[in-house]
């Protein structure tokens, strides 16, 4: 029982932090700028559907992907370890990470008319370490109802939580100061790290077991 709480409560806190709406607002504000506010409530609405969709998506795919590209799980939770890792120092360094989205996709998303699904839901919000992490999260669930149940209600709560956010980015952003933002960046970065390397350990531990049944 103690278990499953902790598995939910690692997740939902992974998720929020990996998928990150407070960051996402400012890049929001800009490529949806010369938007009527109807429209940009549309557009958030759009965005945190899509990151969500994608999410559910890659958590009960990723053991298909694992066997179509014959990749061990303990591999994945390293390299996604280390990806979100990266994301997490940026956040650290109040930067942008690339991981995320690159300055040349913010410049194509101000002249699309629609950037609900791409780029805000993907790869802004639905980026490789958001994908990396429901995947691993999928792999430690065992497909145990309980934990899948978590996992989907997290997505569920953290979609529903960046439309909030998202939508009412114009206000929020008037209220908050950057220097607000940059604290609770960095606040979250560090939090995302410890998770980032519980994944690598995890991941190591997993293939030295394997190399150890193997005679490695």
């Amino acid at each position: 029982m103690m278990d499953d709480l902790s598995f939910a409560v690692t997740t939902i806190s992974a998720l929020f932090v990996v998928v990150d709406p407070i960051a996402a607002m400012p890049i929001f504000l800009s490529v949806t700028a010369h938007d009527s506010l109807e429209k940009r409530r549309s557009q958030a609405a759009r965005a945190a559907w899509a990151c969500g969709i994608i999410l559910c998506v890659f958590a009960l795919a990723g053991g298909v992907i694992f066997q179509l590209f014959g990749i061990s799980l303990g591999s994945f939770k390293v390299a996604g370890g280390i990806m979100i890792c990266m994301t997490a120092i940026d956040m650290m360094r109040a930067q942008s990470s690339p991981t995320r989205t690159t300055s040349e996709e913010q410049s194509e998303g101000v002249s699309r008319d629609d950037v609900g699904v791409v780029p805000m839901g993907i790869p802004v919000l639905a980026g490789p370490g958001a994908i990396a992490t429901v995947m691993v999260l999928m792999s430690q669930a065992e497909w145990r109802p309980v934990r899948v149940c978590s996992l989907m209600a997290a997505i569920l709560a953290t979609a529903i939580a960046t439309w909030l956010l998202l939508r009412a980015s114009s206000i929020a952003t008037t209220l908050i100061s950057q220097t607000t933002v940059r604290v609770l960046g960095r606040v979250m970065g560090l939090v995302l790290a410890a998770i980032a390397v519980q994944f690598v350990v995890s991941g190591m531990h997993d293939l030295l077991s394997g190399w150890g049944r193997q005679g490695i």
